[in-house]
C-alpha cells in the first residue's frame, strides 16, 4: 500500500438498465391479465406508471487521485411501493441525487469505507434508498482500491469479521419458467432452488393444490435427473403471501398447508419465504411468530423466511429480537446504504438467525458482484444468483465473481500480490 492519500476527484453518473423489470406486485395480486411477457391492466402502486416497466438504474463511477476506478450501481427492487419498500427508481432523478452529492465528497480520501459511507449518508437526507444503494458500492470498491484489497478483505477488515473467506451457497430464481428453468438449475446442481414466483393466486390454486403439485414436481424433478444422490439442494419457495391470502389470514391452516409442502418436498430441506403477509411490520412480526410456534406444535421441520415488511436495517433488528423468523432476506437494495446491509447479515449470524444475502432480479452486474463480496465476507447461509430471471446469467455472475475474490484473497496469503 503506498503512502500517497487517494481522494475523489470526479464523480460519473450514469443512467443504466436492469437485468429486469419492475412489476406492481398489488396489480398482480388483484388479477391484472398477462399479455404475452406484459401485463394488461393499470398500476395501482404509486410511481409505477404500468403494471410492468423496464428497470432503472445509475452507474456511479468514482474517479480516484490515483487513476483508478470506482464504480457501485443504483437499483431499487422489482416489487417497489408494495410491502413498506420505497417507490419505483428513476434514473433522471437518481443522476441528479448523485451529483448533488461532489460538493460533500470530492477531495475525500477513501482509506476507509465506513467513514464515507456516513458522510454520504448525511448528505443524501430522506433521497431514494438506491442512490445510497449505488453510491455506498462504489465507496466500498474506493477503499478496497486504496487499500489494494479485494472487497471482501475490506469487508472483513473494517467491520473486524474474522470468519474464513470461503463459498457460499447459492440460491437462483425460477421466474416465469418454472419448469425449464428448474432444468437448468439441476444442470448445473445450484444449491438452492428454485423460488417458484408464487406470486399471484392461480399459482396456488384450490386449496393450494396448484402449489403443492408444483412443490411435488420439483421434488421428483431432483431425485429423477440427479443420477446419484450426492446433489441433494435445498427447496426455496416464495409464496408472496399467497398462502395467507388463500386462507384469509387463519395460521392455523397456512400451517397446516405448510405441513402438506414439506410432505411433498420429500427428503429435500424446506425453506418457505413469505408464507403471509400481513399488512404492516409489527402485524408481519406477531403472524411469523406464531406461525412459527404452530409449526413446532404440529413437529413440521420448514425454515420460515421473512422478506415483506423487513426492509431495513431497524426492520431486520426487530425481526431478529422477536424471533419472527428462521431465515431473513436482508434485501440489499431496500437497505440502500451496503454499510445497513453488512450490520444486518451480521446481526442475523450473531442471534442464531440464518442471513441470506439476497436482492432483486432487478439489479445489474455490478451491484451483484459488490453484495457477491458482501456475501462471503459475512459468511451467509445462502446468496442470490442475481440480476434476471434466466438463471443462467445471474448464476454466473455471482460465480464467477466468487471464485475470483476466493482466489485473489488465497494467492495474496501467500504472498502474491495484484
Amino acid at each position: 500500500m503506498g503512502d500517497d492519500v487517494i481522494t475523489i476527484e470526479k464523480i460519473l453518473a450514469v443512467p443504466a438498465v436492469t437485468g429486469y423489470y419492475s412489476d406492481d406486485q398489488a396489480a398482480i395480486l388483484a388479477g391484472a391479465e398477462r399479455d404475452g411477457f406484459d401485463y394488461r391492466g393499470t398500476s395501482v402502486t404509486p410511481g409505477m406508471s404500468a403494471v410492468r416497466q423496464p428497470g432503472h438504474a445509475v452507474s456511479v463511477m468514482l474517479i480516484l487521485s490515483d487513476g483508478q476506478v470506482a464504480h457501485g450501481d443504483c437499483a431499487s427492487v422489482q416489487y417497489s411501493g408494495v410491502g413498506g419498500r420505497a417507490p419505483a427508481f428513476s434514473a433522471a432523478l437518481g443522476v441528479q441525487e448523485v451529483h448533488a452529492l461532489e460538493t460533500t465528497l470530492l477531495g475525500e480520501r477513501v482509506d476507509r469505507f465506513q467513514r464515507l459511507e456516513s458522510i454520504a449518508v448525511s448528505a443524501l437526507g430522506a433521497g431514494h434508498p438506491a442512490v445510497l444503494y449505488g453510491v455506498s458500492q462504489a465507496l466500498l470498491h474506493a477503499a478496497a482500491l486504496a487499500n489494494s484489497r479485494t472487497i471482501a478483505e475490506q469487508v472483513q477488515f473494517e467491520y473486524n469479521l474474522a470468519n474464513p473467506l470461503a463459498p457460499v451457497p447459492i440460491f437462483a430464481q425460477s421466474g416465469e419458467s418454472p419448469y425449464d428453468n428448474v432444468d437448468k438449475m439441476i444442470l448445473r446442481e445450484i444449491d438452492v432452488l428454485p423460488h417458484g414466483l408464487i406470486n399471484s393466486m392461480d399459482k396456488v390454486g384450490p386449496d393450494a393444490a396448484t402449489l403443492l403439485d408444483y412443490v411435488q414436481w420439483v421434488a421428483n424433478r431432483v431425485i429423477s435427473r440427479r443420477g446419484d444422490d450426492h446433489y441433494n439442494p435445498v427447496l426455496h419457495f416464495d409464496l408472496y403471501g399467497t398462502l395467507g391470502r388463500l386462507r384469509e389470514r387463519n395460521l392455523s391452516k397456512v400451517a397446516s398447508d405448510l405441513a402438506r409442502l414439506k410432505e411433498a418436498a420429500g427428503p429435500f430441506t424446506l425453506q418457505i419465504e413469505g408464507p403471509i403477509d400481513l399488512g404492516s411490520r409489527a402485524a408481519q412480526i406477531d403472524g411469523l411468530s406464531e406461525l412459527k410456534v404452530l409449526l413446532r406444535k404440529q413437529g413440521t421441520d420448514v425454515t420460515i423466511v421473512a422478506d415483506e415488511w423487513c426492509n431495513s436495517l431497524d426492520d431486520v433488528r426487530a425481526f431478529v429480537r422477536h424471533e419472527a423468523a428462521d431465515m431473513i432476506q436482508v434485501k440489499t437494495p431496500d437497505l440502500g446504504s451496503v454499510d445497513a446491509v453488512i450490520k444486518a447479515l451480521v446481526i442475523c449470524r450473531e442471534n442464531g438467525v440464518r442471513a441470506y444475502a439476497g436482492g432483486t432480479c432487478n439489479e445489474t452486474d455490478r451491484s451483484a458482484q459488490i453484495t457477491t463480496n458482501i456475501a462471503v465476507a459475512c459468511g451467509v447461509a445462502q446468496t442470490l444468483a442475481k440480476p434476471g430471471m434466466g438463471v443462467d446469467e445471474g448464476y454466473m455472475i455471482v460465480s464467477n465473481e466468487m471464485g475470483r475474490l476466493l482466489a485473489l484473497s488465497a494467492a495474496r496469503k501467500l504472498g502474491v500480490t495484484a
